[in-house]
């Protein structure tokens, strides 16, 4: 996806290791700018779009590819 600002990679990393690194990556872009977050977390799955939700950034795109999880977030 050519809009995406970063690319965090966050494979390897163990719940809650992926949401607390994509709090961070958000951090360092700007407001309406696309975070990439990548994770081989299962977990992954329901715990960063419920993170984007309650922070009120948009799950632009979530892809299943069975051991490897890519989220697009929209920084509000």
């Amino acid at each position: 996806m050519s809009d995406v600002a970063k690319t965090l990679d966050a494979s390897g990393l163990a719940c809650p290791m992926p949401v607390v690194r994509t709090r961070q990556a958000i951090d360092q872009i700007e407001s309406g700018q696309i975070l990439e977050v990548i994770s081989t977390d299962r977990g992954s799955l329901q715990d960063i779009p419920a993170w984007a939700e309650s922070t009120g950034n948009e799950l632009v795109e979530k892809e299943d590819a069975g051991d490897r999880f890519t989220f697009r977030i929209r920084k509000a």
